[in-house]
């Protein structure tokens, strides 16, 4: 059994934001599969959509505090951490550029830190969906959750990263 996380803010308010893309992008790898409605798991402090062999989880703990999802769900359905994928936003990476890493630090990602902090590792795999760069004279927690203006590249990437995904889950 493998579990994709996105990574995202609960709330209309924060729908098209650079902290939602990993969201929007399980909305998008859902659409293209044969999975569960979304299900409220309070216990498990997500939005949790089921296929075969494949669970999709929206952390409902804000980023920031993902982890405690995370860590709850892997308990819950006993998910090894190489069945583990993440899809987050990355300020460092250009807008619409994509990127695979697996066992690396957080980058200065709250989410990721969190997951990492909840899992007691850094093994395991994400896929990062470039959000950047922000303007100089912003802070990265304001820029996260201001909604884009690319929002053409945003899409582009989103659908890419669905791709390179079911790429990865079939050659794994």
């Amino acid at each position: 059994m493998q579990l994709i996380v996105g990574l995202g803010n609960p709330g209309k308010k924060f729908k098209n934001t650079p902290h939602n893309v990993g969201f929007e992008t399980l909305d998008l790898f859902k659409k293209q599969g044969e999975f569960s409605a979304w299900r409220e798991r309070k216990k498990l402090k997500a939005k949790i959509s089921e296929g075969k062999d494949l669970i999709l989880a929206k952390p409902q703990t804000f980023v920031n505090e993902s982890g405690r999802a995370v860590k709850a769900i892997i308990d819950y359905y006993k998910i090894a951490l190489s069945d583990l994928w993440v899809i987050q936003d990355d300020l460092d990476l250009e807008i619409g550029k994509l990127r695979i890493k697996k066992n690396s630090r957080s980058g200065g990602h709250k989410g990721i830190e969190s997951i990492i902090k909840e899992l007691k590792t850094q093994n395991f795999k994400r896929i990062k969906i470039g959000v950047g760069p922000k303007p100089e004279k912003m802070l990265a927690k304001d820029y996260v959750l201001k909604r884009l203006k690319k929002q053409k590249a945003l899409s582009t990437a989103k659908k890419q990263a669905v791709e390179l995904l079911k790429y990865e889950l079939s050659n794994s």
